[in-house]
């Protein structure tokens, strides 16, 4: 790729290091697009081993670019975004890969439109990660940052798609462990 290219494109994405998540950190400021990405790629290969009979490399991929579209929408809570936010991301992606060589434009076309339409394992999986780590930070950042709806959201966030793999749905069972966990403790106080 062209140097000028390369940097250009990159400038669009460090827009994923300023735009904020609904998420917090437990350190008490607000979560990035771009550190949600990262963890969930890190939790990707950290579960690698549990499903070998996936192309976990391209799983990889797809945490790391599936929220590039926020790098020009900016992040909407899943709870409040519409269809027509979807499709306004879906442009903002299209724009986005206008940006990079045709080759590379069309790989990760292809990438966009198999988590869009979940027709494949890799896409699940990813979608089903995708909203456990969110949980995870959820619980990391205590019920201080939650709102009223989230309480009842924790516990159900993400189980149907959750519920397709094994290792994601005992994942998420012991996450929304954690989650009754920490509504106890705060009945308590």
């Amino acid at each position: 790729m062209n140097p000028d290219t390369l940097i250009n494109f990159l400038g669009i994405m460090e827009k994923l290091k300023c735009n904020t998540r609904h998420n917090w950190t437990t350190n008490g400021r607000q979560e990035s697009v771009a550190e949600h990405s990262w963890r969930l790629a890190v939790l990707a290969m950290l579960l690698a081993d549990d499903f070998p009979g996936l192309d976990m490399n391209k799983v990889i991929r797809m945490c790391l670019i599936h929220d590039w579209g926020e790098a020009i929408t900016g992040d909407i809570p899943a709870f409040l975004k519409t269809e027509a936010d979807e499709e306004t991301e879906a442009g903002a992606i299209e724009t986005l890969l206008k940006n990079l060589p045709d080759s590379l434009a069309q790989e990760y076309s292809v990438l966009f439109e198999e988590m869009a339409d979940l027709n494949t394992e890799e896409a699940i999986l990813v979608k089903a990660l995708d909203k456990t780590e969110t949980l995870i930070q959820h619980n990391e950042a205590g019920p201080g940052t939650w709102l009223p709806l989230e309480y009842e959201l924790n516990m159900t966030y993400g189980n149907e798609v959750c519920g397709h793999f094994e290792t994601t749905q005992r994942l998420r069972d012991t996450v929304r462990e954690h989650t009754l966990r920490i509504i106890q403790e705060e009945v308590k106080h």
